[in-house]
């Protein structure tokens, strides 16, 4: 199976992180029956999520992610380069590993000015995955990206969104930002029986501390 979103002629790459109940396989999804997405283009800086912009840190040099750590919710996992297929479409983390996350390698590193992203599981055919408890989260909480040059950026979660498949905020999801931001993303919204898939996404928004 393969995924589909916006094309970056569009207006960025819609996610919807699917499970696939015949295939068990997760799918990165935008709007209902989209062309393939590649990666999001680099509009102009904005400055995105609800908390002062006083409350950032300042960014890091970019390095690869190595771990994801949110304490809160149980979820201490490693990271995996997500790239584009041969189709133009984001692959996702191998479905027999549910405890991995991945992280989009052509994109902005966590800790980095811009807006990184960070994607997984909620769960597969044998149960509950990675980031099965991503929407229990609150604005408040802290999480953690592990990096391959020894730090550790250190981030808060400003909200915690769900938005429907055929109605994914590309903008505001994967525009880039002035500052250093993460977002965590899995399927969520209830699964659609008949479709085989979730109807859409949990999105956490966070900012480097």
């Amino acid at each position: 199976m393969k995924s589909s979103a916006p094309s970056p002629a569009g207006r960025g790459l819609a996610a919807s992180w699917s499970l696939l109940a015949a295939a068990a396989v997760l799918m990165l999804i935008g709007t209902q029956g989209g062309p393939a997405a590649a990666p999001p283009p680099q509009p102009a800086p904005r400055q995105a999520g609800h908390a002062a912009p006083d409350s950032t840190a300042p960014a890091l040099p970019p390095s690869e992610p190595t771990r994801v750590r949110v304490p809160s919710i149980g979820v201490d996992a490693p990271l995996t380069p997500l790239a584009l297929d041969a189709d133009g479409r984001l692959a996702a983390p191998a479905p027999n590993r549910p405890e991995l996350a991945g992280w989009y390698a052509d994109g902005t590193s966590p800790g980095a000015v811009g807006t990184a992203i960070v994607a997984g599981h909620v769960d597969t055919a044998t149960g509950p995955a990675v980031f099965y408890g991503l929407g229990a989260l609150r604005p408040g909480a802290a999480l953690a990206i592990d990096r391959a040059d020894g730090r550790t950026a250190h981030f808060t979660v400003d909200s915690v969104e769900v938005y429907p498949a055929d109605d994914f905020p590309d903008d505001r999801v994967y525009g880039t930002a002035a500052r250093p931001e993460l977002r965590l993303i899995t399927c969520g919204g209830g699964f659609d029986k008949k479709k085989g898939r979730y109807r859409g996404n949990v999105v956490v928004f966070a900012h480097l501390i």
